[in-house]
């Protein structure tokens, strides 16, 4: 875990890793070899993890330097794991252009709608590529907790305007937009893959500095179980930070 990064990261992947589990484990049979396609990679934490698990993974990823990171972690890994890794420089509108129908069984979009102004065409082309039964699973800021940490933190101007919108400015000093789960539920089942569960992410720890070193192991396990515990207990998850959606492509709601 401690190569994750600082304590919201780690918690960000480490549930995501469990919920992701769940999911997989709800919806294909033990030790089948599933095709995932990872749009923002990132520094492929799922990517490798899934890879390592026996998976055919493909990540596409916008930024060279992200790239670079995931190819040097790739580096390190046995020559099985690294041939079942195909990293792509791209951006996850451009799937149509990549990728034919029902080509993945799992389609990840991990803290990429955030960037998106209009998502829907993207949301549908990720929709496309994904096999019928196929697992389709998004993470995106929370728009009805947008007031949550400016308030926490005292910024009172803040906490009373974020009631109002679903853009903010996230940590990188970047405007960025949220979504809310009523009306991605609505998008999810217009293009096929409807809402089959949700979860909160960073519950408690949304609002810890960027830089938060991690505690040691038995108390950090012990944060883990706790945000887990919350991101899918009412009311915690609704105040979640990020939101964990996944949807089923051609499931009934």
């Amino acid at each position: 875990m401690k190569s994750l990064g600082g304590l919201r990261d780690v918690v960000r992947q480490e549930l995501l890793a469990r919920q992701l589990d769940e999911q997989i484990a709800a919806r294909f049979p033990v030790g089948q070899r599933l095709r995932v396609l990872d749009v923002g990679t990132g520094q492929g934490t799922q990517a490798l993890r899934l890879a390592r698990a026996g998976h055919q993974v493909t990540g596409v990823e916008s930024d060279p330097a992200m790239l670079a990171v995931v190819r040097e972690a790739l580096a390190t890994e046995p020559e099985g794991i690294r041939k079942r890794v195909r990293l792509i420089e791209g951006d996850g509108r451009e799937t149509g252009v990549h990728f034919t129908p029902g080509a993945f069984d799992v389609v990840l979009c991990h803290g990429v709608l955030m960037y998106v102004d209009e998502p829907d065409a993207m949301l549908a082309g990720l929709a496309r590529v994904l096999a019928p039964g196929g697992l389709l699973s998004l993470l995106v800021r929370n728009a009805d907790a947008l007031a949550i940490r400016p308030g926490l933190s005292g910024d009172w101007d803040a906490a009373l305007a974020a009631f109002d919108t679903d853009t903010y400015t996230n940590r990188l000093g970047l405007p960025v937009r949220a979504d809310r789960l009523d009306a991605l539920t609505t998008t999810l089942g217009g293009i096929g893959t409807p809402l089959r569960a949700w979860y909160g992410v960073r519950v408690f720890t949304d609002t810890a500095p960027s830089g938060a070193e991690l505690p040691g192991d038995a108390v950090l396990g012990a944060l883990l179980d706790a945000e887990e515990r919350a991101g899918r207990t009412e009311p915690y998850r609704r105040v979640a930070a990020l939101l964990h959606v996944c949807g089923v492509r051609g499931a009934t709601a």
